[in-house]
């Protein structure tokens, strides 16, 4: 079953067209990371999804249902972090668990929510007195509530510092193990890297790329970047090494020698330059991050290396503005 599926979806605005003839899949139990620059039309697909907004044609379905139709009974088994939460201040952070649980017409305690997000012995504080990344957490807690099927995350690593983000990841990826779908909206885009599944990409209101990130790469046609730290390297010694299979080329400033190439060739690589008599005394591999790849996508720029050392693969938050 799908959890999220969007077939000939347009959405109009007057003479604007937000989003235009949209087909989009979301498998039950995947992390689906859903990117585009700002004014793409994320926020409303999004809307469409949850139904804050009828498109002008097309067909919106939510766990099988009905966006439109059924939307109180899709409600029930999905929880939503939407972006710019605002708490109400009055309000208690407990209380607001409990509003989504009542919500919801579950007979839950809001104590192990509000613990796995971090907030339990703030829970008594009234909510105005939160900072910016409390309140996200808190938003996070009553998405989290009755341990919904499907979870729509719109920029939630919004207003958490490094930790607080690191903790959100965690939780994604226990909610994809406990087998619910997530459907995750974001611009730091190492985040996205770091927990999807797939990734899907709109451009002016339209799916330009639909992918695993591996997929992308592939599809962009970006190999990797080899680095090899040398004793000394000419034009000449370079020869052999543009000849191989799977080197798209090659450069050196004589100390340093940069090749473009599949992944495959590296060994050919380091092997052609120490049979040219060059002492090789280091390398490293760097490959098309995601920003590359979104930058790619969105503004027909070619990946270009993003410095991640293969010996350090930690995913990093690239911001696409």
């Amino acid at each position: 079953m799908s959890a999220i599926e969007l077939s000939g979806v347009t959405k109009r605005f007057g003479d604007v067209t937000a989003v235009n003839d949209l087909d989009l899949t979301v498998e039950e139990g995947e992390v689906f990371g859903f990117l585009g620059p700002n004014g793409a039309g994320k926020s409303t697909t999004i809307n469409m999804v949850l139904d804050f907004v009828r498109p002008t044609a097309g067909e919106v379905r939510v766990l099988d249902r009905d966006a439109q139709a059924e939307s109180v009974a899709i409600r029930r088994r999905i929880g939503v972090l939407p972006e710019g939460f605002s708490t109400y201040e009055r309000l208690t952070g407990r209380q607001h668990v409990e509003f989504a649980i009542e919500s919801k017409e579950l007979d839950v305690d809001p104590d192990p929510v509000l613990e796995r997000v971090g907030l339990l012995e703030d829970a008594d504080r009234k909510a105005g007195g939160y900072s910016k990344g409390m309140a996200q957490r808190l938003a996070l807690a009553m998405a989290l509530v009755g341990q919904p099927q499907l979870l729509i995350l719109d920029e939630p690593s919004s207003g958490l510092d490094p930790a607080g983000a690191k903790e959100m990841r965690e939780i994604v990826r226990e909610e994809a193990e406990r087998g619910a779908t997530v459907f995750f909206s974001s611009h730091v885009l190492g985040q996205v890297e770091a927990v999807c599944d797939r990734v899907g990409i709109l451009r002016a209101g339209e799916l330009v790329a639909e992918d695993s990130i591996e997929g992308l790469r592939e599809t962009v046609g970006s190999g990797e970047t080899l680095r090899v730290s040398v004793d000394g390297a000419s034009e000449e010694d370079l020869a052999a090494v543009r000849a191989l299979d799977g080197v798209s080329g090659a450069a050196t400033d004589g100390t340093t020698v940069t090749v473009d190439c599949e992944s495959g060739a590296k060994t050919a690589v380091i092997g052609a330059l120490e049979d040219a008599g060059v002492t090789v005394t280091d390398f490293t591999t760097a490959e098309a991050s995601l920003e590359d790849l979104f930058l790619a996508y969105t503004e027909g720029a070619a990946p270009e290396d993003n410095g991640t050392d293969e010996r350090d693969s930690a995913a990093t938050g690239g911001v696409a503005e």
